[in-house]
């Protein structure tokens, strides 16, 4: 094996050689020697190959770049060996032996990544072992206090009675109220006087009955055609004061799949570290229809809604031969579209437990990745279930932002299914089947929606506006936010962000503020 690579190493070196091209070109033998070596874990030897082929000073644009960066993220991802992740183990389970890490490891119940001839495992793993292994929950010695969490089948009961005498499937509106910073830190050499940094930051869409009344609070801006924050025309930018100074902001248009508030800042004199904020409103609903098996009816095969969202969308949505063998065996020889798409649903959220996650920018394929590994994070989840059900013949597709639950906000992606005669229908396998007896309440999340959400995104990977110069933080999902300084991506620890939400059902404030009133009048 070793002579093996050997021999592609020298290969690929003596084609970029040979093949006289200019200083930072690559070829296409180099890329592909490099990929073999990075899939046997010689990341060194990758790095070595890659590295000629690319200016340093130059943002990261060419594909050897990139997959350099990628190789720096997973080094990141991965920074443990053997006796520390051994350690945190034994924080749980005193007595467990060097053996039995070795034996988790090799079944995939430890993520682990051999980079450079040693093991290195995930930065999360010991955490996510619990979570896999039942074995391991057995043997844990202290297990970890209950966490009084938001009760969130309590509010799918409360909303399914709504729901039988509502003249609309929107209910339970809830405003929301958002102040979202990111803020740089300081150190970076390239935040030097009169440098350009930009900023994208979210910002809700406006998506039909489920999310309205978006609004533009701060920075104060002028919005073409409207005054709800529906975007301004392409290209136009506005330069605002704010507490950190001048800035150029631009709303991005309502037509942007992955939605933004796009910030430029140039650094003063000093070197001081910008700060981006954007404060936003929204009204978010509940989305909760009657949905009958005996109601649905056929797709129109030749629609464009049919045809693109049936499709693969490498590499994330991939029909492998196994996910063409799983979605036979999961769905048999079921026609009906809902109940095809509510086996689906029942597969991942048994079979696909969550787990915390690699960065997305590090993993080839969603859905591989979930069908293989056998658990993931919402994002995985919800990608494999958009993949199955297009296997199935089940229009699906992405939809991501923040859940927005009272004491648990955090970053959250689902997805929507195609169903007639409704259309698109909410999803969300990582919340999955709620363990229930009253079905209304188990099955709610396959065609239902929680009125607790942030919708940024309605697909993935998409180009933000404007256009970033360089790879993403994130190339797939977007909630955290991009910074880039003079066309040079900064990664996540090279800033820090924060979501700061409150939100209260629309029906609950009219009666407090009514009851303020009435103690005003007394």
């Amino acid at each position: 094996m070793k002579s093996f690579r050997s021999l592609v190493y020298f290969a690929a070196a003596a084609a970029l050689l040979l093949a006289a091209r200019p200083v930072f070109a690559e070829t296409k033998a180099q890329l592909q020697a490099a990929r073999e070596l990075i899939a046997q874990g010689e990341f060194r030897e990758a790095e070595k190959l890659l590295k000629p082929a690319v200016d340093p000073q130059l943002p990261t644009t060419s594909e050897a770049a990139v997959i350099l960066e990628v190789l720096d993220r997973t080094r990141a991802d991965f920074p443990h060996d053997e006796a520390e992740i051994t350690k945190q183990v034994r924080e749980s389970i005193s007595d467990v032996k060097e053996t039995e890490i070795e034996e988790w490891r090799d079944a995939g119940k430890l993520h682990s990544k051999l980079i450079d001839g040693e093991h290195k495992y995930f930065r999360n793993a010991a955490a996510n072992l619990f979570r896999v292994s039942e074995e391991a929950r057995k043997r844990r010695e202290k297990t970890p206090a209950a966490e009084k969490r938001f009760d969130l089948d309590g509010l799918i009961a409360e909303l399914n009675t709504i729901a039988k005498t509502a003249d609309t499937p929107a209910i339970y509106p809830v405003k929301h109220h958002v102040v979202y910073t990111l803020t740089l830190k300081g150190g970076n050499e390239r935040l030097k006087p009169g440098a350009t940094v930009r900023a994208w930051l979210p910002f809700p869409q406006a998506y039909r009955i489920q999310q309205t009344d978006v609004k533009l609070i701060k920075p104060v801006i002028e919005v073409a055609g409207d005054e709800m924050g529906m975007g301004r025309p392409m290209g136009q930018l506005q330069q605002v004061t704010t507490d950190s100074g001048e800035q150029v902001v631009e709303l991005s248009p309502a037509s942007a799949p992955q939605r933004t508030v796009y910030f430029e800042q140039v650094v003063d004199d000093k070197g001081t570290p910008p700060k981006f904020v954007a404060e936003f409103e929204f009204t978010t609903a509940a989305y909760v229809p009657t949905l009958k098996p005996e109601m649905v009816k056929p797709y129109d095969e030749e629609s464009d809604v049919f045809t693109e969202f049936t499709a693969q969308r490498l590499p994330h949505i991939a029909f492998t031969p196994e996910v063409k063998k799983l979605v036979k065996e999961v769905v048999g020889d079921e026609k009906n579209s809902l109940k095809k798409a509510q086996l689906i649903f029942n597969w991942v959220s048994e079979n696909l437990p969550w787990v915390s996650e690699m960065e997305y920018s590090t993993i080839p394929s969603l859905s591989k990745k979930g069908i293989a590994a056998r658990c993931g994070d919402c994002g995985v989840q919800n990608t494999t279930f958009v993949t199955l059900c297009r296997a199935a013949g089940i229009p699906a597709r992405w939809q991501s932002g923040f859940g927005t639950k009272p004491g648990e906000e955090g970053m959250h992606d689902w997805a929507e299914i195609y169903i007639e005669p409704w259309g698109w229908l909410p999803a969300d396998a990582s919340y999955g089947a709620r363990k229930s007896d009253d079905p209304a309440v188990r099955d709610f999340f396959c065609g239902h929606m929680d009125p607790y959400r942030l919708i940024v995104n309605l697909d993935y990977g998409r180009t933000l506006h404007p256009a970033k110069t360089s790879f993403r933080s994130e190339p797939i999902d977007f909630q955290r936010g991009e910074v880039e300084v003079d066309g040079h991506n900064l990664y996540f620890n090279d800033w820090e962000w924060d979501l700061d939400c409150k939100s209260e059902p629309l029906e609950k404030a009219a009666e407090k503020k009514e009851a303020e009133n009435g103690e005003e009048k007394e």
